[in-house]
């Protein structure tokens, strides 16, 4: 063989062999078969300056030695490509011994969990849940329940307002109206609902909230049905040994009208945290259908009564779950609502 190319030969099989990488392997095809500038492409040129008889044995062994180096380098990317596929499959090997991760699952959400409870309970005591529309013209969500031009509940101060006419609702009592035109009395309902008041959030109070609205219209329907419907629920949601009192109030839909408050589940009386040292919880409002209401909806009042309540849906998750501050139930931070499963 030509000395030259025994010489480039030789350090061709010295670098090879200290090649580690693709990389490296990549550097070294480029050395001895670039066109161009590699190291065999250099000694093809030679044969020009060679006697014309050395010409064919010298092509033959330039051709001999490229062959060589092209093979070896295609043994040497096989390994590489061999050794890279061996270490994929020990990083993605799984080990079937180690125990398995159970997938994170939701839940519900605490005020849909308080939500469910309050359902069932009024079911069970013979009432059927409706549901009614968020955006409300200014007849239901005022007119049908008596509040009249001028009251401060009208004001865009304390109702968003979409155009003249439409609102979203301030409160579920539109539910009962919508209830009352499609249904005739006797009528036992429940309107669980989110609703919407120009308040400034603070921990107690959200411009968005859930309410739970009530009614019951029926012939001899009285205040004492009123009061013997809260208690019930009152201990089928908190327990037996509490009580509930009425204080006077006033709401345009409702007359007579009181506020309901239930005797402190926590420390039952003596005063507590929650109770703030009272030993009563204010919970809602509630009073006998007004006449003008039943009119509005073509029931007659001389022949029908009915009573109504209503009650905030977050304020009673405040309670149960012992939250400080209702905000944080629409914060959505997941680290606070994991603690609800």
């Amino acid at each position: 063989m030509d000395i030259r190319l025994a010489e480039v030969k030789d350090q061709f099989l010295r670098e090879a062999a200290a090649v580690r990488n693709s990389d490296e392997l990549a550097s070294l095809r480029d050395r001895y078969l670039g066109r161009k500038s590699g190291l065999l492409a250099a000694e093809k040129k030679r044969v020009g300056g060679l006697a014309p008889g050395d010409r064919a044995e010298f092509g033959r062994q330039v051709n001999e030695l490229n062959a060589e180096v092209e093979a070896e380098l295609a043994r040497l990317a096989a390994a590489f490509h061999a050794q890279q596929e061996t270490e994929a499959l020990k990083r993605e090997t799984i080990d079937i011994s180690l125990p398995g991760t159970r997938p994170a699952r939701g839940h519900l959400h605490p005020i849909t969990l308080v939500r469910h409870r309050l359902e069932d309970i009024f079911v069970s005591m013979g009432y059927s849940i409706e549901d009614g529309p968020e955006v409300e013209t200014a007849y239901y969500n005022f007119d049908a329940l008596n509040i009249p031009p001028g009251h401060p509940a009208r004001d865009a101060a304390d109702t968003f307002y979409l155009s003249e006419t439409l609102a979203l609702r301030s409160q579920t009592s539109t539910v009962q109206i919508h209830a009352m035109q499609r249904r005739k009395p006797p009528l036992r309902i429940v309107a669980p609902g989110r609703v919407f008041r120009r308040d400034t959030p603070d921990p107690t109070h959200n411009p968005m909230f859930f309410q739970l609205e009530g009614l019951n219209v029926d012939r001899g329907i009285t205040m004492s049905d009123l009061k013997g419907t809260v208690q019930q629920f009152i201990e089928l949601m908190f327990g037996p040994q509490l009580k509930t009192r009425f204080r006077p109030s006033y709401f345009p839909f409702t007359e007579p009208s009181a506020e309901f408050d239930f005797s402190c589940f926590v420390c039952g009386g003596p005063g507590c945290r929650i109770c703030k040292g009272t030993g009563w919880i204010e919970l809602g409002g509630s009073g006998m259908v007004h006449p003008n209401v039943l009119e509005a909806v073509g029931i007659d009042p001389e022949e029908f009564t009915g009573f109504a309540f209503g009650f905030g849906i977050d304020r009673m998750a405040a309670l149960m779950y012992e939250i400080d501050d209702i905000r944080l139930l629409f914060e959505n931070d997941v680290r606070f609502l994991d603690q609800f499963t």
